[in-house]
């Protein structure tokens, strides 16, 4: 039971990732313009802030595939290599997520900050999602190779 539930929450969230890139890359250019920013921020401020109680759907998805995979390693002791991989894999990018990715992103929507800040904000969550999309990308393909069974 749990194969499925892991590969349902890493596609969910590997689709989150991709959608938060979108806006992302608007700060790629040397100098992005103000208004990159303000899109940036309205985007998260719409889906940190606004969306309640929709908002709480990520983290949820984040700790339920975090069990999920404690559940996995814990229960099968078959391949356990890489099933901690996996493990990690996931568990690294939800870590950075709650600790960093989540709070840079509230502080962003909210436009608290003067837009220097806002700029490094911007950078330090693009980089983080990079960071997190090829995690949870590896996740889902050490997922598909023990689900297929492949033992090389």
């Amino acid at each position: 039971m749990s194969a499925p539930l892991l590969f349902a929450g890493g596609g969910y969230l590997l689709a989150v990732l991709w959608f938060d890139l979108m806006f992302d890359v608007q700060v790629l250019a040397e100098s992005p313009s103000v208004a990159a920013l303000g899109s940036i921020a309205a985007y998260y401020r719409r889906v940190t802030t606004d969306a309640s109680p929709m908002n709480y759907l990520v983290a949820a998805v984040m700790m339920v595939t975090l069990l999920a995979a404690l559940v996995d390693v814990a229960r099968y002791h078959d391949r356990r290599g890489l099933r901690v991989a996996a493990l990690l894999l996931v568990g690294l990018p939800i870590g950075l997520a709650l600790i960093r990715v989540v709070p840079n992103a509230v502080t962003l929507g909210r436009e608290a900050v003067d837009d220097a800040t806002q700029l490094v904000l911007a950078r330090s969550i693009l980089r983080d999602h990079v960071f997190c999309f090829g995690s949870i990308a590896a996740f889902l393909a050490v997922r598909f190779h023990l689900a297929t069974g492949s033992r090389t």
